[in-house]
């Protein structure tokens, strides 16, 4: 079965150090989300020596991101808008929950579609709020336990808020 674990960076700092450590960790980019308010005249993710910085600017460019080599990396990114909340930036995983039907959950918005990808509702609704007050969500997704473990602990590490897990649901996009 699937899991998911869940954290709360609050600023973009955070948010990048962390997803440099997952990937140190050897989790795979294409199993690491992030999931931002698109602030496109803040401070966003900085480029980092020795990696694929162009590239990263390059797709960042594309939603509006600054720069973004460590976002750039992940899989999915783009620029979506969940209506009454706004405009969002997202990576990974959860970019195609949130662009597909789990936006148009019943409970609606942005903890609806995290509600849709198997987040207790309690911890979708914080997170909406953390999220919308300028934090990022980051989630890793993994089978195993010891992985699980290994992502709680870099979460730890780095002070970030909120640290859950879940089973995840099958979003069907």
């Amino acid at each position: 079965m699937s899991k998911a674990v869940f954290c709360i960076a609050q600023s973009i700092d955070q948010a990048e150090s962390i997803v440099n450590d997952l990937k140190n960790a050897g989790f795979s980019t294409n199993d690491i989300s992030v999931l931002l308010p698109d602030k496109s005249s803040t401070k966003d993710f900085a480029h980092e020596k020795h990696t694929k910085a162009p590239e990263g600017a390059t797709i960042g460019g594309t939603v509006g991101l600054g720069a973004g080599a460590i976002l750039g990396l992940l899989a999915g990114i783009g620029s979506l808008a969940i209506p009454g909340v706004g405009a969002f930036i997202a990576a990974g995983p959860i970019m195609g929950a949130l662009s597909g039907a789990a936006v148009g959950a019943a409970t609606g918005g942005l903890a609806g579609a995290l509600i849709g990808m198997g987040i207790p509702e309690y911890e979708a609704r914080r997170y909406e709020g953390k999220i919308k007050g300028g934090s990022a969500l980051i989630s890793v997704h993994t089978s195993s336990s010891e992985a699980i473990d290994k992502a709680k602990e870099i979460f730890e590490r780095a002070h970030a808020e909120d640290i859950s897990s879940t089973e995840e649901s099958s979003v069907n996009t």
